[in-house]
């Protein structure tokens, strides 16, 4: 290889060059939707909601496969189908912590006064559109991009916690179309409410949460994707109302200073699990 192309694919491996690609696409077709108002519980909404999720998911194959060898992209998609990295108790983590935070904040609101939660928020959103989308693919798509791709990235380069601020920052941000895209989620916070701030503190803290739990699984791309999954159908079907929403917030900055103080900014790892894991002879411990 000369040179020129070994400079040329040195920019394509930077993480910038991904985030700008992802941002890119994602925002050509959410920034389309809200300048033409079209809503989201239309047909050509949902639409160009679907083809913007494509962004992190374009950008992490075509750069992996731009910048990375054979096993390189074999890892990249082992990653995210082999379910033996993740241990019984990550599993555990994975599934739980979500609904705990968001029944502890409920409640917290319900003893100030408040409503806490609503249930089955979502039903008639999953009449209009389907379940898949509104659950795995948007989780399936972002994280073959986040955490299949950028974070990797990121932390060759900076701590855990150093890079999972970055990645929670880029991560809330590439959200911001949304909160003009007519009957979407953000919309109905509002661009610069409380709300609008609450979700960005709120998914920078989730960022170092994914981190703690991709680095203690093999750098298992597959648990954020069940997370986010989870998170997403958690949300629709006991959906926070007024002040819990600001607890939640506030419960998932507890979450993520108490994980870098136990589990050290360096890594938020106790052991290396980010090489590969000891199969096919046993699984992940």
């Amino acid at each position: 290889m000369d040179t020129n192309s070994k400079s040329s694919k040195s920019i394509l491996a930077s993480p910038w060059v991904y985030f700008a690609v992802a941002y890119g696409w994602t925002w050509t077709f959410w920034i389309l939707a809200a300048r033409l108002g079209i809503s989201l519980n239309t047909n050509s909404g949902v639409g160009l909601l679907v083809l913007g999720l494509f962004g992190p998911a374009i950008g992490g194959i075509g750069f992996t496969y731009l910048t990375q060898d054979k096993m390189s992209r074999r890892d990249y998609w082992q990653r995210v189908i082999d379910p033996r990295r993740i241990s019984i108790r990550w599993y555990l983590v994975i599934f739980l912590f979500f609904p705990a935070i968001s029944v502890l904040a409920a409640r917290l609101d319900v003893l100030s006064g408040g409503s806490g939660a609503t249930m089955g928020g979502a039903v008639e959103q999953l009449a209009i559109i389907p379940t898949l989308i509104t659950l795995f693919l948007p989780a399936f798509m972002e994280e073959l991009g986040w955490r299949g791709y950028a974070l990797d990235r990121l932390q060759s380069r900076w701590s855990a916690l150093v890079s999972s601020l970055i990645l929670g920052i880029l991560w809330a941000f590439w959200h911001t179309p949304l909160f003009f895209f007519k009957d979407s989620i953000q919309y109905k916070m509002g661009f610069g409410s409380l709300g609008f701030w609450t979700f960005m503190l709120g998914t920078i803290c989730v960022a170092i949460y994914l981190t703690w739990i991709f680095n203690n699984t093999y750098r298992s791309t597959l648990s954020a994707i069940l997370w986010h999954a989870l998170a997403n159908g958690w949300a629709g079907v006991f959906t926070l109302t007024g002040q819990a929403s600001n607890y939640s917030a506030a419960l998932w900055l507890v979450a993520a200073i108490v994980i870098t103080l136990l589990w050290g900014p360096k890594t938020l790892a106790r052991q290396n699990k980010t090489t590969q894991p000891p199969y096919p002879h046993s699984y992940a411990k």
